[in-house]
């Protein structure tokens, strides 16, 4: 019986280790797009900007 809950909380620690994987491949993928979204943003500001800038007044 008690073999049966050892290996029972075996069992549950390696799945919780697989979903703290999982989620940090989720973050680091967030992540990546975060970075890529804000160049880009930044980007277009830097356009408007621009368009502001040469508009007559």
């Amino acid at each position: 019986m008690e073999d049966a809950s050892i290996v029972h909380a075996v069992e549950r620690i390696e799945a919780a280790l697989a979903r703290i994987e999982t989620a940090s491949r989720e973050q680091a993928e967030l992540q990546s797009r975060h970075s890529q979204l804000k160049a880009a943003v930044s980007r277009s500001l830097e356009n408007l900007d621009k368009l502001i800038e040469s508009q007559p007044r």
